[in-house]
């Protein structure tokens, strides 16, 4: 039988932006794990009444109703006495959570004494299961009315993962007719739209395993989902898929569950032994940022000269005054000596040398915002490539370069096309 379930969390702050909820992404992504489809998620703040009805609403659409904050001891954390109250379910005092309260509260507070309103938190349906909290006062609980299970769960992540993992997972096993498991394909220099044109009739005609398009910030990626019985058999039947796709798709694939683009340029690097460096003037940093983001970076990455001046171009990296003066800072030459100037300053096996306009205004000439020159100097010669002018913030557009520059770092270490709209 298959399961579906609801979460439903608590809580003003969230609706209010204050907090970012986390726990319906964390809880949902372990669901997917065990089998159980998530179809909706619900955010109430803290009022009983407005709680009520989203309840009742998720009762008549899910098997499963998880909830999120509101167990804690205040007068707003009413989560457990509304749903209670929906589900015809009384309150009693469960002495064993009387006592770790007790033990708990002279483990970190010996020094004032226990208020009353805390053992509020001992307050649970009768005949539910009680969760446990490794982390935190509150603990959850779960119970069952009608063919509805109902958990409930405290709402700071760092109590409610580890419960949800280690105490509702198990609970929820028994519900569970298989697993979910999914991989991810990671897509440089094509878009959402079109890898679903070309996949378009495949992910049509598949049900189990399926794949799926998403966006990312400058790239996509495809997920393909399995349900078995178990994580082998998931593997068996994705496997084949997972060729597939890499197949039609070709070069523009960088990896299969890599964190990152930067991550796999990193590991090609120190795979082969080799250092890199780079000189960069509109992305500010950027691209040696994404790479010294990741521990271990100082293996292979020497140093970055952000030459944002032409002066800096001139004097640091010896770019050609004359070209700079005939050619503008804005050009194919430039970016070609910046690349190669880093490479010999630093002494690195290969560099980057990107130059180009990152908005929101032009640089006085008639070159369009966007436009860019991206050098990759190596013991083979430099490549060069360039990206026309394009819509979008300056952040977007200096995040889309680096990430151009990246991928053509990867392409060249992997033997591909370093520019593949040459």
């Amino acid at each position: 039988m298959n399961f579906n379930a609801e979460i439903i969390s608590v809580g003003t702050e969230l609706l209010l932006g204050s907090i970012v909820n986390t726990d319906a992404k964390d809880i949902s992504q372990m669901l997917s794990e065990i089998g159980i489809n998530v179809y909706y998620h619900t955010v109430v703040g803290d009022n009983p009444e407005r709680l009520k009805a989203a309840v009742e609403i998720a009762r008549r659409r899910a098997d499963i109703i998880i909830t999120t904050g509101g167990l804690g001891p205040t007068y707003d954390d009413l989560t457990k006495q509304t749903l209670a109250e929906a589900f015809n379910k009384k309150l009693y005092r469960d002495q064993n959570t009387v006592d770790r309260l007790i033990s708990r509260h002279a483990r970190f507070n010996s020094s004032r004494p226990m208020t009353e309103n805390n053992f509020r938190q001992a307050d649970l349906p009768e005949g539910c299961t009680v969760l446990q909290n490794d982390h935190g006062s509150a603990p959850g609980c779960a119970f069952e009315s009608d063919g509805i299970h109902v958990l409930m769960l405290p709402g700071p992540p760092r109590e409610c993962v580890p419960m949800f993992k280690n105490y509702a997972v198990p609970y929820l096993m028994q519900f569970s007719d298989g697993e979910i498991h999914s991989h991810n394909i990671h897509v440089f220099g094509l878009g959402e739209s079109a890898m679903e044109a070309t996949l378009h009739d495949m992910m049509l005609e598949m049900k189990n395993p399926s794949m799926a398009p998403y966006a990312k910030t400058a790239e996509a990626f495809l997920r393909v989902t399995a349900k078995a019985k178990n994580a082998e058999e998931a593997e068996y039947m994705m496997q084949p898929v997972i060729k597939q796709v890499t197949d039609i798709l070709g070069d523009v694939v960088y990896g299969v569950d890599t964190d990152s683009l930067e991550n796999t340029v990193l590991l090609l690097l120190k795979e082969k032994e080799l250092t890199i460096a780079t000189a960069e003037s509109c992305t500010g940093g950027l691209i040696s940022k994404r790479l010294t983001d990741i521990p271990g970076s100082s293996e292979v990455f020497l140093g970055s000269v952000v030459s944002y001046s032409n002066d800096a171009k001139i004097n640091i990296l010896g770019v050609c005054r004359e070209d700079i003066q005939t050619l503008g800072a804005v050009s194919d030459k430039v970016a070609v000596q910046m690349a190669e100037g880093a490479r010999k300053l630093l002494g690195a096996d290969i560099a980057i040398g990107v130059t180009g306009i990152a908005g929101p205004d032009s640089d006085g000439t008639d070159k369009p915002v966007g436009l860019t020159y991206i050098a990759l100097a190596t013991p083979d010669g430099t490549f060069i490539r360039m990206t026309p002018g394009r819509r979008g913030d300056r952040d977007s557009i200096r995040f889309s370069v680096s990430s151009t520059a990246l991928d053509m770092i990867r392409r060249y270490l992997t033997g591909k096309p370093v520019n593949p709209n040459a």
